[in-house]
Order: C-alpha cells, then structure tokens, then sequence
C-alpha cells in the first residue's frame, strides 16, 4: 500500500463512518473495483476504526467522561448491595438497597450496555457472512439501497422528544440490533442506529450522541476479536506501519468533522441528499457485480 492510498482510505473511513453512507460499504466497493491490497489488511482496518473512534472520543469527552465515572459509582453501588443483601441473609436485618441507576448518565450508560449486547452476538454469529459479503458488490450494493430507504424514514419520522430517562430498555434492544445489522457492508452503522433511536421517539440531537457513542464498545469489541486475525497474518512488511498510521490520523480529523456535520444535518432534516447518493452508489455497485 502506498501512502496515498492510505490517505485516501483514510479519507474514505472519515466520511463514511460518520455520514450515513457506509464505511464498510465503500471500502469493500473501492477495494473490489481498484484490487488494492493492504499487505496484513485486517490491521489496516482496525486501526482505521482506531482512528475514528479518536474522533468521537474527542466531540464526547465530557459525556464519556462523567459516563465513565457514573459506570465506576454504579459498580461500587452495586457491591454496597451485594453486602447489604448478605447481611439481611445472615443477620436477618432490614438494610435499605442503594439505588443504582438513579440520574440520566447512570441511565445512558445502562442503555448502551443494553445495545451493545444484541450488536455484539449478531456480529459473533454473523462474522463469517460479513466477510464473505465483504468479498463482492453485490451486496454493498443492496445494501447501501436500503440504507438510502432507511434514510427516507429518519427524514420524516415525527419529531421525538426522549432523552435518557425516557428511553426504554426495550428501545435499546431495537437500536442494539440494528446495530448489529448494520455490520453488514453497504447498511451504514450510523445512518442505521440514528434512523432506529428516531423512530424509538429520541430527541435528534440525542439521537446522534446515542448512535456515536455506542459506536465505541462495538468498534473495540470488534477490534479485540480481530487481533487474533492480525497475529495469525502479521504485516509482511514492517514498514507498512508507518504508512498505516497517516490513514488512521486522516480517518481522525475527517471523522471529527463529519460528527459535528452530522449534528446539522440531523436537526435540519437533510437525511434526503444522503439516501440520494446511496441510492446512486448502490445501482452502480450492483451493475459493476455484473458487468465488471
């Protein structure tokens, strides 16, 4: 790989992972139409996703942070309980209960959780047709149709008002698994997760933090379970690291940008530009599986 190929697919993770168009999508279209190889590929990848899970880290830091910390407080809660709940057992007293999940950031947090979990066993049962689908453009690109259907919807979904202590678990399952759908390449994880939190009924602004947010345990999960992948099938050239690197910095400042695009294209109901260009990629990839 060349360093302007790896800045352009930088680029490419950038814009699509945070637009709703599919980076996934893209990447296995670019990849399939112009043969690029990544020498040790699954490393590139990750540290792509690396890249723009900075991004987020950077827009959400202050939201992350005190989520972090209420994560913290709520453990300790729940130990204080564990030992309330054996001395009641043992010494047959009447000790109250803390309350665990008792502000909106507690409440965040336990809806995450709640997402993370049917995203990441949709994603371990499904891995294997992932990659496979990776392998071709034809489904990028029925893929990638949907998505622009999905986009139509989250553009004329009535206007939510729900904020963390609205949201129900049940919501979360729902998000969750669109989520874990949206691994499929050419079905935007954002675009999918942002039209599923709308038509839950979440406030838009929300509704964008949530789908960003959640990115972060699935995008680590998924890079934990592809290390095993890069040290069966290290990169044969070390100096490809280097390289590697400038794609991930690209994918971090372009990921930046799209987060705080994203913010006013979902306030302002501009979901419609976006489904027209899915559309436009999607009937192209699928001709090229055809006629390529």
């Amino acid at each position: 790989m060349t360093v302007l190929q790896s800045i352009f697919l930088g680029i490419v993770q950038g814009l699509t992972e945070f637009l709703p168009v599919s980076s996934s999508g893209h990447l296995a279209i670019l990849e399939n139409l112009f043969n690029i190889e990544t020498d040790g590929g699954m490393l590139f990848d990750i540290m792509l996703h690396i890249g723009t899970l900075v991004a987020v880290f950077v827009v959400y830091r202050k939201d992350i942070w005190k989520m972090i910390c209420e994560a913290v407080f709520m453990f300790l809660d729940i130990c204080r309980n564990l030992r309330i709940f054996f001395l009641n057992k043992i010494h047959k007293t009447s000790l109250k209960y803390q309350r665990v999940v008792h502000n909106s950031y507690r409440k965040f947090v336990v809806l995450i959780l709640v997402s993370t979990f049917p995203t990441a066993v949709i994603g371990y049962l499904g891995e294997k047709l992932i990659s496979d689908a990776s392998e071709t453009l034809l489904i990028p690109g029925i893929c990638l149709l949907i998505t622009a259907v999905l986009l139509l919807m989250a553009d004329t979904v009535q206007e939510g008002k729900k904020l963390p202590r609205e949201t129900s678990y049940k919501n979360a399952l729902v998000i969750g698994c669109a989520q874990g759908c949206a691994t499929l390449p050419g079905l935007s994880r954002s675009g999918t997760t942002i039209a599923a939190c709308l038509l839950c009924g979440m406030d838009r602004r929300f509704a964008v933090k949530y789908s960003f947010i959640l990115s972060i345990p699935a995008v680590l999960g998924a890079a934990l379970l592809e290390v095993k992948d890069v040290i069966a099938e290290p990169v044969v050239d070390m100096g490809q690291i280097g390289i590697y690197a400038i794609g991930m910095v690209f994918a971090a400042v372009v990921g930046y940008i799209c987060i705080k695009t994203m913010l006013v294209v979902v306030r302002k109901k501009k979901f419609s530009y976006f489904s027209v260009y899915c559309t436009l990629v999607g009937l192209l990839a699928i001709a090229g599986h055809f006629f390529l």
